[in-house]
């Protein structure tokens, strides 16, 4: 029996249900057609965020960022280029942490950049500060869950 991952569309935000030996085939919105794995990070509002990190079968890894931030400025396109390499093993999202400032309060975001990984509901490791992407990948890396 093959094994159902829920992810959700980066597009509509609905939760699809593909079969785990299907990931790595491109798979599509049942609701939108659109790819399940874009190569960007996704941006999100509170309710997206909530929606993403409860209902997501594979890991989240989340940028919290802001648009003033020097650092975040130059994190964007490790991120962005990252994204791409880790999919479909995760789905990255960014949070404005200026435009959803109860989210990063609750979540003690106390510097920017700050990625997060979170799989079913829980954050599993935090990193603070911008690195380069050879650092990136290899601390998702070294955190996903088996």
């Amino acid at each position: 029996m093959n094994q159902k991952l829920r992810v959700i569309c980066p597009h509509c935000h609905t939760v699809n249900q593909v079969p785990a030996s299907r990931m790595q085939d491109h798979p599509r919105c049942g609701r939108c057609k659109s790819a399940l794995f874009s190569g960007k990070p996704v941006d999100l509002d509170e309710d997206g965020f909530e929606r993403y990190i409860h209902n997501n079968d594979i890991p989240v890894l989340v940028d919290f960022w802001a648009p003033w931030c020097g650092p975040c400025k130059m994190m964007a396109p490790v991120l962005a280029d990252a994204t791409a390499t880790l999919e479909p093993a995760l789905q990255v999202v960014k949070v404005d942490t200026e435009r959803q400032q109860a989210l990063a309060g609750r979540y003690q975001i106390r510097s920017i950049p700050t990625l997060a990984l979170f799989h079913h509901g829980r954050e599993i490791a935090r990193q603070a500060g911008a690195v380069d992407r050879n650092t990136l990948l290899s601390w998702v890396r070294a955190h996903l869950p088996t």
